[in-house]
């Protein structure tokens, strides 16, 4: 075995050498030169190192063109067993995994269901219940038209930037509960509709629709039209400032302005258990008293 290994160390250290498109030592080498000491790796699990502080420089010209076998994917890495994890990974001065990139069609335990996608992982605090271990942070699933992108654990700041949600169809912003095999059920959802846009600032309304136990829109709780702000309660079409689709509006909290001139601004309404206030212009309010039936 160790004839075997060291015959491929040399052999894989002779290619390098001779590949117009690779560059060892920073400088294209030659037939004559010497080909680089490639050694056995001291990580755990061994295989090829190059030596300390060496690059690989790969560079091609040709198309990813799939019918003459993707000439442009310098890198390919291939699983040959249902499931296999090929794997890049970082480690740090200790040799302990840090980091990784892994692409794989099934999860190691046979009674999950198939992962196929990509993932990028992260270790897990050194001090936690799952100690320097390995954890996907963000997964992108493969064979699908639409890829559910998934984050685990994982927190996103957008720093000096935009986090935009575009597209032709609704604009939606979901919040769910999950389940069983990564399902999700749909909760609340704040959504840019795909009305068609007429101008004058019209379509694209933004709803905040509420949904069912089992994940079925009921309505839209509140809906504001883009096109004059008009505000709407359990209607999506309001035709008010402030229109609800109820029969009660309550303010909990009595308020008793302390004269007819106590601060104020036009519109504001109070109420005590004697009179409803209604504040009619700057610092000037009326009121009319209340009676039982």
């Amino acid at each position: 075995m160790k004839l075997v290994k060291a015959a491929s160390l040399a052999a894989l250290g002779a290619g390098l050498a001779f590949l117009g498109g690779c560059q060892v030592f920073g400088a294209t080498q030659d037939a004559s030169s010497t080909a680089p000491a490639f050694t056995e790796s001291k990580l755990p699990g061994g295989g090829l190192a190059l030596p300390l502080n060496e690059r690989i420089h790969l560079s091609t010209d040709q198309k990813w063109v799939k019918d003459e076998g993707h000439l442009s994917d310098l890198i390919r890495l291939q699983w040959t067993a249902e499931r296999a994890k090929p794997a890049i990974a970082w480690a740090n001065e200790e040799g302990k995994d840090k980091t990784a990139i892994i692409s794989h069609d099934k999860a190691n335990n046979p009674e999950q269901h198939d992962h196929k996608h990509i993932s990028i992982e992260t270790t897990m605090s050194p001090d936690g219940e799952y100690k320097d271990q390995l954890f996907t942070r963000f997964e992108i699933p493969y064979d699908t038209d639409v890829a559910e992108i998934r984050t685990h654990s994982s927190n996103f700041n957008v720093m000096d930037g935009i986090l935009r949600v575009a597209g032709e169809g609704n604009r939606v912003l979901e919040f769910a509960k999950n389940g069983k095999d990564n399902a999700t059920t749909p909760l609340w959802s704040i959504k840019a509709d795909s009305a068609e846009q007429k101008g004058n600032n019209s379509g694209a309304d933004l709803n905040i629709v509420r949904y069912s136990d089992q994940g079925e829109a009921v309505d839209s709780a509140l809906t504001i039209k883009r096109g004059d702000a008009h505000v709407g309660i359990g209607t999506n079409d309001p035709q008010a400032a402030l229109d609800v689709n109820g029969d009660s509006i309550r303010v909990q909290q009595s308020r008793t302005p302390a004269s007819a001139n106590a601060p104020g601004n036009p519109g504001e309404i109070a109420w005590d258990e004697n009179y409803v206030y209604v504040c009619v212009a700057k610092d000037t309010w009326k009121r009319s008293a209340l009676s039982s039936w």
